[in-house]
Formats: C-alpha cells, sequence, structure tokens
C-alpha cells in the first residue's frame, strides 16, 4: 500500500501547501508528477535486484530510504526542497510494489496464486480511495506536515512488520545474476513479447480511467461539488466499497471461471459504468450521487479485473518474475504520471471531459484485451 499511499495522502492539502510556498495549484502537481516519474523508473532497478539479491533485504532497503525521505517531506522549508524529496520518496516507495507482487507469485501458483492476489490488490486499490479521507482528517486537525509525520510512521510500522513476519521466498539456487548485459537482455525480452505487453496495457487503461478520477479528486471535490478539504470521504468512502467487493469477488471467482471470462466479464461491466457516467455528466447537475455512483461501478469492475491480468502478465516469465513485475510497474506509473501532468489538467474544468476521458481508456483496454487474447 506504500506506493499509491504516499500518492493520494496528502491531495487535500493542494492548496495550502501551495500557499505556504507563494506557488500555484500547477506547480503542485509537478510533487506528485516527479513522484511518480522516479517510482516508475525505479521499479526498473529494484525488479533486477530482488532477483539477484533476494525479496526481504532489498524491500527493507527500500522502505528505510522511505521512511527518511517522508520525515524530509515533512520538515522542508521550501517549495525545491520538497519536489527534490518527492523525487526521492518515489524511488523509494517503488520497492514494495514491485516485490510484493514478485512474492505472491513465488508462494502460490495457479488459482491460489489469483486468490492470494486478489487479497494483494485489494489493499493495493483500497490505498488510494481511503488516503486522501485520512489526508483530509490531518490536515484539518494538524495542518499538512502531519500528513507526511503519518506517511514515515506508516513506513516504520510496515518495516517492523516486514521485520516480523516476511520470510525470504526466493532462495539463493533461483537467483539471477545482476550483470547489466544479463539485467539488459532480460528487459529486452520482456519488451519482445507482445502478450505481456498487451496484458500490461490492457490493465494500465483500465485502471487509468478510475486514477483519473482519484488524482482528479481535489476539481471534483472542491470545484464541481464545492465541498471542503475534510469532505473527501464523500468520493473515496464508496470507491473504497466498489474496490474492496470486487476484489472478494475476483477472489471467489478464481477456482470457478477462467481468468479470461473474468477478465472479459469486468470490460463489460466497466462499459455499463462508462455509460452511465456519459449520461449523468450529460443530463443531470453534479451532486454526490451523480458524479460518484458510476465511478464506484467502474471501480469494482477495475478490481475484479485486475488480480487476473496481474497473474497472467506475470505468468509470461516465470523464472524472472521481479523483472516482470517491475515492468508491470514501470509502465503503470509512466502512465499514471502522464495522466496526472497532461490528462487531468486537460478535463479538470468539466465533469463531461472526464467521462469521457474514462470512456477513451476503457475503449483501449478493451481493444488491446482483444489484442491480447488473440
Amino acid at each position: 500500500m506504500v506506493g499509491p499511499f504516499t500518492i493520494d495522502t496528502y491531495l487535500p492539502s493542494f492548496p495550502d501547501i501551495a500557499a505556504d510556498f507563494g506557488v500555484d495549484l500547477a506547480a503542485m502537481a509537478q510533487t506528485l508528477s516527479v513522484y511518480l516519474v522516479a517510482f516508475a523508473v525505479t521499479t526498473l532497478m529494484w525488479g533486477p535486484l530482488a532477483d539477484s539479491f533476494g525479496r526481504r533485504r532489498v524491500v527493507l532497503g527500500s522502505m528505510l530510504l522511505y521512511v527518511i525521505t517522508s520525515f524530509g517531506c515533512a520538515s522542508a522549508d521550501n517549495f525545491s526542497h520538497l519536489l527534490i524529496l518527492r523525487l526521492l520518496q518515489g524511488m523509494a516507495a517503488s520497492g514494495g510494489i514491485v516485490i510484493a507482487r514478485a512474492v505472491v507469485r513465488d508462494v502460490y501458483e495457479g488459482e491460489n496464486a489469483r486468490r492470494a492476489m486478489a487479497q494483494v490488490m485489494m489493499m493495493f486499490a483500497l490505498a488510494p480511495a481511503a488516503a486522501p479521507i485520512i489526508g483530509g482528517w490531518l490536515h484539518e486537525w494538524l495542518g499538512w506536515r502531519s500528513v507526511f509525520h503519518f506517511l514515515a510512521i506508516y513506513g516504520i510500522a510496515t518495516t517492523v512488520l516486514m521485520l516480523w513476519v516476511l520470510p525470504e521466498t526466493h532462495p539463493p539456487e533461483r537467483r539471477q545474476p545482476i550483470h547489466p548485459r544479463s539485467v539488459a537482455g532480460n528487459y529486452a525480452m520482456a519488451l519482445r513479447n507482445g502478450r505481456f505487453l498487451t496484458l500490461v496495457l490492457t490493465f494500465c487503461f483500465l485502471f487509468g480511467g478510475l486514477f483519473l478520477y482519484i488524482v482528479g479528486s481535489p476539481a471534483i471535490i472542491f470545484d464541481h461539488l464545492g465541498l471542503g478539504a475534510n469532505h473527501f470521504a464523500v468520493q473515496f468512502v464508496p470507491m473504497v466499497a466498489g474496490v474492496m467487493s470486487g476484489s472478494w469477488l475476483a477472489g471467489r471467482l478464481s477456482a470457478r471461471i477462467e481468468p479470461a471470462h473474468t477478465v472479459g466479464a469486468a470490460m463489460a461491466l466497466g462499459g455499463l459504468a462508462v455509460l452511465l457516467n456519459l449520461a449523468q455528466a450529460w443530463t443531470l447537475a453534479p451532486s454526490p450521487w451523480t458524479v460518484v455512483g458510476p465511478v464506484v461501478l467502474y471501480a469494482f469492475a477495475v478490481s475484479v479485473s485486475m488480480p487476473n491480468l496481474t497473474v497472467m502478465a506475470l505468468d509470461c516469465f516465470p523464472r524472472n518474475r521481479g523483472m516482470a513485475s517491475a515492468v508491470q510497474a514501470f509502465v503503470q506509473m509512466n502512465m499514471n504520471a502522464l495522466i496526472a501532468s497532461l490528462v487531468m489538467p486537460f478535463v479538470a474544468p468539466s465533469l463531461m471531459y472526464f467521462a469521457l476521458a474514462q470512456s477513451a481508456f476503457l475503449l483501449l483496454s478493451a481493444l488491446l484485451w482483444r489484442i491480447s487474447e488473440r
């Protein structure tokens, strides 16, 4: 949860941080963009390191760096320092998401892997939904710096938990060399695998339709619904419910329905959500019920498909799951960075623009899914 949690917890604090440092909200969006770009690039580092030196020691090292940089963000005395520290924070946070996916695939096979991945993905998807709620409360009670103190404490708690319960799941006999030529060869192999790439992009575009509403939540809450920093729960509590129920259903279906059929059904459900979203944006006045309702259904569809697409992609490279997980995270976080820096400013003025962008993401995802199946 650390990676996505760090993206969204400080969103309610955007106006106050901007005021404290004398910058505008466009500059504040760069604190999100540099985090996402650093996160994406360093996933390509953590995957090979985990394949070579083991999962446990690498993820513990990444978490130590995360705690240090989180405390640094809390004490930043100017905007430039905050920007640099957010970049370093993104580098550190990326280790967790890469290694978590690889650990699941180290330990479980077949339907058990999909069931376990559904549980992991439920927590992963819960983070960006719950984070602005927690951040809004902390901001109202203690100010924006308390948000980064909270993230540092969360990092410490996560590290202690890993020290206590996480074993090494990648034994020495299965480890891959860290030589640059070997690493480059493995990544070239991934880029030549058409099915792997289409599966990864299928999920990235599908999740992008949800991430747009997560990263655009300040515009939705403040501008379109006219609410305050302590009202992010209006959008995110229902989204949490949609994510958790979808992930629960994905786990239940893992032993009953083929993964491809589950993904196809999720795509159809996402299509229904998009149609409802377009209809409400076109005909109805903005309200929490009309704006949030279709997004909850879309979140449900995304979380149903997420574990299946993730496991299917990792299974393309059974001997290099750390590398495969790194490529997944790299592509996804770059997609998220583009959405935050390019798409979100364009759609922010209109709920119809939000709905149209979500429709485009779903159509691209469905097209790539058809290609991957062929």
